[in-house]
């Protein structure tokens, strides 16, 4: 059994910071690509940020200078540092990440639970 957890979200004000993390638990054999998705009221699920296992990012347009996507892999968590943050960056954070179960030899896609994330201006 794989989960993803993640903490850190919050209220914050505009221009402010906040640091999501995202630690992956149970029977992993293997982590490839990590990543963030954000989604507002009445918006659809965005991807926000994406690592894979050797490091590379990309970045959604958006957040592009602001927000640096991160990863440890010793303890299997992704990290999400959000800087100069918008009251657009509002929404719900959801990580995701394609594991290889340790056991099956599985390989699927999980989601976190979600954190909300609120910018006031």
């Amino acid at each position: 059994h794989v989960q993803l957890v993640e903490s850190g979200g919050g209220l914050v004000q505009a221009g402010g910071s906040l640091r999501l993390s995202c630690a992956a638990s149970g029977s992993i054999l293997r982590i490839n690509d990590m990543a963030w998705y954000r989604q507002a009221p009445g918006k659809q699920r965005e991807l926000v940020a994406g690592i894979t296992s050797a490091g590379s990012t990309n970045y959604a347009d958006s957040v592009k200078g602001r927000f640096t996507i991160s990863r440890d892999n010793a303890k299997n968590t992704v990290y999400l540092q959000m800087n100069s943050l918008k009251p657009e960056d509002t929404a719900v954070y959801y990580c995701n990440a394609d594991i290889i179960q340790q056991y099956t030899r599985v390989r699927d896609a999980y989601w976190g639970q979600g954190t909300q994330v609120t910018v006031s201006s």
